[in-house]
């Protein structure tokens, strides 16, 4: 009886341990630094931020290998968590994106994309700078 009323008086205290943040995705271990190239749900720590690329919102950017009346762009929807927030955005290659006095830039994404293959999301390599 005594383990019995043991259990009922701590599993309330082992419960509220977890907490659930809907719409995270899991990433892939710890941040690596600023500067490196990150592929999806890979976090990277730039100055005192982590963020990590969720998707690939639009990617219409020029065939190298074509010519276009326009260059297209790429968006990725990214992750940008900080001391007690997180935001989530669309960010545009060459772009910045400010949020709670950081500003994150997109500035550069690979592969290039080619008319003869689409690529797939494990292709897509990303390296964010912090302005």
């Amino acid at each position: 009886m005594t383990i019995r009323l043991a259990l009922t008086a701590f599993a309330p205290l082992a419960l509220s341990a977890c907490v659930v943040i809907p719409d995270a995705p899991n990433v892939a271990g710890t941040p690596v630094a600023e500067g490196t190239a990150v592929g999806l749900l890979q976090p990277v720590r730039i100055a005192d931020v982590v963020v990590t690329p969720i998707k690939v919102a639009e990617d219409s950017r020029c065939p190298i290998n074509a010519r276009c009346v326009w260059a297209g762009r790429l968006i990725v929807e990214t992750r940008i968590d900080g001391e007690g927030w997180r935001d989530t955005a669309n960010i545009t290659l060459g772009e910045t994106f400010g949020t709670h006095g950081r500003v994150v830039a997109l500035v550069a994404a690979a592969p290039d994309i080619v008319t003869e293959r689409e690529a797939r999301p494990s292709d897509y390599r990303f390296t964010y700078e912090a302005r």
